[in-house]
């Protein structure tokens, strides 16, 4: 507790004291614009891997969620085991239909490829982040509506809200070749190329 002598022998800051403090905290509540720019490239790059590697996965079936026996290339189905027994929830029905429909494998696949290579090479980075949007509300209203993991904030929100990051901020110049794609002629006359 502060006492009325303690109080009285404080002085004032002088011009310069008070110009060095105001200089100090700037300073530290001044964040580096660079590593803003860092931080969406390595968000981009991560979530392009995630779904770049779902395509891989599904497709030579490496062991990892897809087994080799059910690769999409020894005949398996890359979305007949999820949409026949992982959907719940309201839209249950709907995306049960689709179970057997090679125009949705196709679909899927070529969507987590057309995501997620743009997204690693940093080029074409907002329509595969549009693209990102569509498929993470796909998935979410296919089975995890109300997840019985967290009932509030779920995986797939998650991914969403980092694609909507991705489709204000872009991102592909930083650690990607983002800057090279830009100055090409028809991405400057079509930006939503970018």
């Amino acid at each position: 507790m502060t006492t009325m002598r303690e109080m009285e022998q404080v002085r004032p800051l002088d011009g310069d004291e008070l110009k060095g403090l105001v200089a100090l905290r700037e300073k530290f509540t001044k964040k580096p614009r660079h590593l803003d720019r860092y931080v969406w490239g390595l968000l981009r790059i991560g979530i392009g891997w995630i779904f770049l590697w779902g395509f891989l996965d599904k497709l030579f079936g490496f062991g990892f969620a897809t087994a080799r026996e059910s690769a999409w290339i020894n005949g398996g189905s890359p979305t007949f085991g999820f949409l026949n027994f992982g959907t719940n929830g309201p839209f249950a029905g709907f995306y049960q239909s689709m179970a057997t429909s090679e125009a949705v494998e196709w679909m899927f696949m070529l969507g987590l490829l057309f995501i997620g290579l743009p997204l690693m090479l940093g080029m074409g980075v907002r329509l595969a982040a549009a693209g990102g949007v569509a498929m993470e509300i796909m998935m979410y209203t296919a089975g995890f509506i109300l997840s019985e993991h967290n009932p509030v904030v779920e995986e797939h929100m998650m991914y969403g809200v980092i694609f909507l990051g991705l489709l204000v901020v872009g991102g592909g110049q930083y650690l990607g070749l983002g800057g090279w794609w830009k100055q090409r002629r028809l991405v400057k006359r079509f930006p939503v190329l970018e």
